[in-house]
């Protein structure tokens, strides 16, 4: 198979409570569910109908397996998941939408995981080379072994040896908690830059990329760094894109939040199917937004991500733009500076 999306890193079993609004130590009964940021984001792009896969590592053990069995049920290619000494990860939340409170605790990651295991030598490079889209995380760089397999895999596939309609995404998913320093990551993404095509994150995760500043100076910075397209999401404003000729920004689209995770793991998905399918920036940036914002109004978040018939009903609602109604999604890309 020659995937669509082939992401690498983080996944984990999501325990979710069916109690909505209390502490988690007043929640009765859980749901589980496959959790993990970039596997999230395969099972977001299988949902619109793309061939997608995940590079990553469980326990032996029964959240492994159920793992698996998530994953297969998603359409999501797992012959590149293997186990890897230590049990599969859990990841407890309360989700308290009043507050706008989703706090995380993550268990069975410290002082390492299964998916932190990955090893440069057990990689398939010849998929990642061939795969349209290859999508990792900022956290899969915090330690070793996986940080060295995450250099190889982006050295194996340098941006000047992309073909036209090949994208590699970088996801600036900063997470405090395994990292020793902001120092210490921004060291790392500076290794992996120079092979993206386009950067994803918020002003923190920003930040921590390419140093403080506004929105468009972050991007510029960015785009400094030879990404082609960087994509700053504003919070309450939306979203912004740029590459060296243009700018765009999608205004939010507001739906009664129920859980805030895994929103961004359905733009993540949306984006690359946009991507993929040839649209103009702003129409991406549409259709993502409300791909991510389906899943805040649901409680969990592989099981919630939305099919397209579901995302361009939700644009068409809000009287927004249904992208891609007269392009053929197997064209190849338009947006500038990201077909070389």
């Amino acid at each position: 198979m020659t995937h669509e999306l082939l992401t690498i890193g983080r996944i984990s079993v999501d325990i979710y409570p069916n109690d909505i609004g209390v502490d988690l130590e007043d929640v009765t009964s859980f749901g589980k569910y496959l959790g993990g940021s970039p596997s999230n984001v395969a099972v977001a792009a299988a949902r619109h109908g793309r061939r997608t896969g995940v590079i990553t590592r469980t326990g032996d053990d029964p959240f492994g397996s159920f793992l698996h069995q998530e994953l297969r049920k998603f359409k999501v290619d797992d012959s590149f998941v293997f186990p890897a000494p230590g049990q599969t990860p859990a990841t407890f939340c309360a989700i308290k939408p009043a507050t706008d409170e989703f706090p995380l605790y993550f268990y069975g990651r410290f002082p390492t995981a299964p998916d932190l295991q990955i090893e440069a030598g057990e990689l398939d490079l010849e998929a990642i080379r061939e795969a349209d889209v290859f999508w990792s995380t900022v956290t899969g760089l915090c330690q070793e072994p996986s940080r060295s397999a995450h250099i190889a895999a982006h050295e194996a596939r340098p941006r000047t040896g992309l073909k036209p309609g090949q994208f590699t995404i970088l996801d600036l998913d900063y997470r405090p908690m395994f990292w020793t320093s902001e120092d210490e990551a921004r060291v790392e993404v500076a290794k992996i830059l120079p092979h993206v095509t386009v950067a994803i994150g918020n002003d923190k995760e920003c930040a921590v990329a390419v140093g403080e500043g506004t929105p468009d100076e972050q991007a510029d910075r960015l785009l400094a760094a030879g990404v082609e397209i960087a994509v700053v999401k504003l919070g309450p404003e939306g979203v912004m894109a740029k590459t060296r000729t243009e700018r765009v920004v999608s205004a939010p689209v507001p739906v009664e939040t129920v859980n805030g995770l895994g929103a961004g793991d359905s733009f993540g998905g949306a984006f690359v199917h946009g991507l993929l399918s040839g649209w103009p920036l702003s129409e991406v940036l549409d259709y993502a937004n409300a791909a991510g914002a389906i899943v805040a109004s649901r409680l969990s978040c592989a099981d919630a991500m939305p099919t397209p018939d579901e995302v361009t009903s939700l644009l068409a609602e809000r009287g927004r733009p249904v992208p891609g109604a007269s392009a053929n999604v197997a064209a190849a890309p338009v947006i500038e500076g990201a077909v070389r």
